[in-house]
């Protein structure tokens, strides 16, 4: 007898599905109204917000809202209408495509709608069944879903330890040899949980051992590292060696859309074989335009990443004095690790935004190990140093209470949903 399809997900959540009815609308899908920013409504009360990726403070930026109303007015949300082979080209797209191009050093770029669907994208099209993929164990969803596609062989290597990636790169040299294929390696310029960069340079090192190419999603990187803000690869000074970059407009450009950028001959052949392009409607003239406009005050406005990383440097060296385990974080992404199960951390959470009025991302198993609670915050340029100093103190008071017991108690009189 055939089985009910649905059978198996109405009698299976999945491990964050079953917190359902006790986090949705709170933990989960909470609604943050207002303006973008540092301060925002939450269940009708103001309160600070870590959780907001508009590292440079862009969103609300008078030039930026200027050139998005502009673009509105002159073009509507749905222009242009249809793909960019068939009818969706404008000369702003590939202005935008030559700028990005230029801004990350390398030959060309190709604009792409969403990061997530065009990093799976470019991953479907740079490999066929007889190559293989050797990429980071605790890569993004989207690099995950994107080596999924592939029919070949990969391998996962232990989260930057170069002797993990040497020891793959070996079996998948042996590999390579017999099926005729070539390998690409796959990273990030900033792992967006923990916060550590990639070891870029190291691994463009081993090229000269191993006959690879490098894809690198730097999504955290563009905007916040680098000299010029061109991400992990020039902070590290090896963005020459990187084949293949990539980068969101969801991050520092305040943005939707994401671009890719190479040499021209691999770009040109990205643009005819990326089906996440092919088959859907250009990048629309708002969020184009909008682009243009923020890529120009990334790259003339030093000012708003030096504000940043005022920011994080005053959190990330307060929570370490005040003995807090940030990790070994070197970038933007503030990860504060604390030790309580997922009913405490709920108990916390709830304390933090009814009690002092903190808004910010809260992550646990089984995206991290269990008895684990991630605490991620995202400092911008627009926070301010007031900001700061009561965040520490409120972190100092929560910390007291879940050594204490306090939330266990109050976890423990809780019914929770675990069906």
């Amino acid at each position: 007898m055939v089985k009910d399809l649905f059978e198996r997900i109405q009698n299976n959540k999945g491990p964050l599905g079953k917190w359902a009815s006790q986090a949705e609308g709170y933990y989960v899908f909470p609604k943050l109204e207002g303006q973008l920013g540092p301060r925002m409504q939450f269940h009708g009360k103001e309160i600070l917000n870590w959780s907001i990726n508009d590292y440079l403070g862009l969103a609300n930026h008078p030039e930026v809202r200027k050139a998005d109303v502009e673009a509105a007015e002159m073009y509507g949300a749905a222009y242009p209408m249809g793909a960019r082979m068939m009818s969706g080209h404008t000369n702003y797209h590939e202005q935008l495509e030559n700028e990005l191009a230029e801004f990350v050093m390398k030959e060309a770029a190709y604009l792409l709608n969403f990061g997530y669907q065009g990093m799976v994208s470019i991953i479907d099209a740079l490999v066929t069944k007889n190559d293989v993929i050797v990429y980071d164990v605790d890569a993004h969803a989207c690099i995950i879903d994107g080596v999924r596609l592939h029919m070949g062989k990969r391998f996962t290597y232990k989260h930057n330890d170069i002797e993990s990636m040497e020891k793959n790169l070996q079996r998948a040299t042996k590999l390579a040899q017999e099926t005729g294929g070539g390998i690409l390696f796959i990273t990030e310029g900033v792992f967006g949980m923990r916060g550590q960069q990639g070891k870029l340079k190291e691994i463009v090192e081993m090229k000269n051992r191993y006959n690879f190419r490098l894809l690198v999603d730097d999504a955290h990187g563009f905007g916040t590292l680098g000299k010029t803000g061109a991400g992990a690869g020039e902070e590290q000074g090896c963005q020459d060696g990187i084949d293949v970059y990539f980068s969101t407009f969801a991050k520092s450009m305040a943005n939707i859309g994401a671009f890719v950028a190479a040499d021209k001959d691999i770009i040109d052949y990205l643009k005819y074989n990326l089906r996440s392009q092919m088959f859907a409607k250009a990048l629309p003239m708002i969020q184009t335009i909008g682009s243009l406009k923020r890529l120009e005050l990334l790259r003339k406005s030093s000012e708003l990443k030096d504000k940043l990383w005022v920011n994080v440097n005053t959190l990330q060296n307060g929570l370490k004095e005040r003995g807090f385990n940030i990790g070994d974080t070197n970038t933007c992404v503030t990860p504060v690790y604390l030790e309580g199960s997922i009913p405490e951390a709920m108990v916390m959470v709830n304390d933090l935004r009814e009690n002092y009025n903190i808004f910010l991302s809260i992550v646990v198993y089984p995206v991290i190990p269990k008895g684990i609670i991630l605490l991620r915050m995202i400092p911008t340029a627009s926070h301010t140093l007031e900001d700061i100093s009561e965040t520490l103190a409120a972190f100092e008071a929560i910390r007291e209470k879940l050594t204490n017991g306090t939330y266990k108690a109050i976890a423990d009189k809780t019914t929770v949903d675990v069906s």
